[in-house]
């Protein structure tokens, strides 16, 4: 467990850290607060039970990192970028999931963020690829890949279960040779 989180990256307006329990009330008010921002596409822990056991996952899963994008300064958690179905040996990839918190979004930190996690999963984790699966309705979302580097591969129905439903995503990815910094 990373009880007392350090930066793993750092830029000037956020830094990356992995999360801790110790987040989990900032995590889960700034998770409430954002309902409205996150709905349909994203559902956070909203309570300490749920978050516990989400952090608990994300350390325990080997397949799995989370990491809290957080504002220089006050230490304010702005966001999270998760790494999810991390793979090694010949394919060195992982698939990413984030959010933006209400009163981080529209700031540039989530871009500044991305940017971070790209530079730390491509050089010290070793990843080659990432990819993030975003449904085509989430306009956001898909501004913040774009803006990150990554290209549109794909498209796939019925991707993945959303709210009760398999909904379909669209399939963004970056590899390390292409991205900068």
């Amino acid at each position: 467990m990373h009880d007392l989180p350090g930066p793993l990256a750092e830029g000037p307006r956020v830094f990356i850290r992995h999360f801790g329990l110790a987040d989990g009330g900032e995590f889960t008010a700034a998770a409430r607060a954002s309902r409205t921002l996150h709905r349909p596409w994203l559902f956070p822990p909203e309570d300490a039970e749920a978050y516990e056991r989400y952090v608990n996952r994300l350390v325990e899963d080997p397949a799995r990192v989370g990491f809290l994008v957080c504002e220089q300064g006050s230490g304010r958690i702005a966001g999270f970028i998760n790494i999810n179905n991390i793979v090694l040996g010949g394919f060195l990839s992982g698939a990413i999931g984030y959010g933006a918190f209400a009163h981080a979004a529209g700031r540039g930190l989530m871009t500044e963020g991305l940017r971070l996690l790209m530079g730390h999963a491509f050089g010290r984790m070793g990843l080659h690829r990432l990819e993030a699966n975003i449904q085509p309705l989430n306009t956001p979302s898909i501004a913040l890949v774009r803006r990150a580097g990554f290209r549109l591969e794909g498209f796939s129905p019925d991707f993945l279960l959303v709210d009760g439903a398999w909904r379909d995503h669209e399939r963004w990815a970056v590899t390390a040779g292409t991205v900068s910094g």
